[in-house]
């Protein structure tokens, strides 16, 4: 009966879990070019670097000069863009203006309170001579 026990024991259960020992990795990158500067890589590898362009509503913007500008030369965007340019002068304006009325109105807020406090004050310094003249008859 034990040789038939022998004969059937699992190899995968007899053995120690004992796993291969892997490799040493290899260097991340066997090029040169990472040492190189922008002008020689260009050179080298025929790469040319132009400024972002972007596709936005059907119309074409290049970044120059550190501003979008578009490609498109059509009339109508550049009605567009002067009656958008228009529009935006308004509303810097129309938020000045109620940037000026907000200050007017905390500085008529602010006297407000301040002569509420006063008058409250006179009052109370009132109703305080009347107390002592009472009080010396």
């Amino acid at each position: 009966m034990e040789d038939f026990k022998k004969s059937f024991k699992m190899p995968l259960f007899g053995h120690s879990f004992n796993p291969k020992k892997t490799p040493p990795r290899k260097s991340a990158s066997l090029s040169s070019l990472h040492t190189l500067d922008r002008s020689t890589r260009e050179i080298e590898l025929g790469l040319e670097y132009g400024p972002p362009v972007m596709n936005i509503g059907g119309q074409s913007w290049k970044f120059e000069d550190g501003h979008w500008k578009t490609e498109s030369s059509g009339n109508a965007s550049s009605r567009e863009m002067q009656r958008l340019k228009k529009r935006n002068v308004q509303l810097e304006e129309e938020n000045n203006l109620l940037k000026l009325k907000i200050e007017i109105l905390l500085d008529t807020l602010t006297e407000t309170t301040i002569e509420y406090h006063l008058m409250e004050k006179d009052m109370e310094d009132i109703k305080t001579q009347q107390v002592n003249k009472k009080g010396e008859m």
